[in-house]
């Protein structure tokens, strides 16, 4: 009976996500929209008044709706922000997760930068030219200078003018700027590094103002690229011979 109970109370919950999602799709629900009754919500669907309490109310955990006195449900633009914390909680979890997450960084990244070079505005150039400063100023700092690295990516990824891109980078800010930090801290034994990250960032930098989404492109990969090899090369042992000599 409990099974029953359970089963019947989720397909309760499906019908009203996806009441909700097909009319926000549709257009005919937006942000400020009042929802019908729960009385009325629970005969369309042919759930109880429960279940659709039940639903609403985590749907208002979502920031999908808001429950207001004395008005009823109300749809409002949920957070994205939220997506963050999820995100890094469910797959920091996972064995190997992060070189997943960066293959999708490296897809977010590069067609970002192609939109940035044809997009981007004077107040884009100026942000990614303070985040490239920051680099250069952090070059011997592991948290600064990795918080300075998400930055100045971050930047190409809001100079794309991409909503849906900003949103999924985002997303992934957590785990991110985990990666940024311990890129950072090879440093010490990569001091090669140094002339790397700044050259490099600044010739990400050049290719954007140029205008020149080919040019970007393939130098943000070349960028990845030669992080990835200096990963490698840290779990191999092998570091720079002024850093061995130590």
């Amino acid at each position: 009976m409990e099974l029953k109970r359970a089963a019947e109370g989720e397909k309760g919950f499906e019908k009203v996500f996806a009441f909700l999602r097909e009319r926000l799709l549709a257009g005919s629900l937006k942000p400020g929209d009042r929802l019908i009754s729960e009385r009325e919500l629970a005969s369309l669907l042919g759930v109880s008044r429960p279940i659709v309490r039940e639903a609403l109310r985590a749907l208002t955990v979502l920031g999908i709706v808001e429950i207001r006195d004395r008005i009823g449900t109300v749809v409002t633009r949920p957070d994205v922000s939220v997506l963050n914390d999820f995100f890094t909680f469910a797959l920091a979890q996972q064995a190997d997760m992060l070189d997943d997450v960066m293959q999708a960084r490296v897809a977010i990244e590069c067609q970002a930068i192609r939109l940035a070079c044809e997009r981007a505005g004077i107040a884009d150039f100026e942000r990614l030219q303070r985040a490239l400063a920051r680099i250069e100023e952090t070059i011997d700092e592991a948290d600064a200078g990795g918080m300075a690295d998400f930055d100045f990516h971050r930047a190409i990824v809001v100079a794309s003018r991409s909503e849906t891109l900003t949103v999924l980078h985002n997303s992934m800010a957590g785990l991110l700027t985990h990666s940024h930090r311990s890129r950072r801290e090879l440093v010490q034994a990569f001091p090669s590094m140094k002339t790397y990250l700044i050259d490099d960032h600044r010739r990400i930098f050049e290719a954007v103002v140029a205008r020149d989404p080919e040019r970007a492109d393939a130098t943000l990969r070349k960028h990845f690229a030669i992080g990835d090899e200096y990963r490698r090369r840290a779990v191999v042992g092998d570091v720079d011979r002024s850093s061995a000599l130590r």
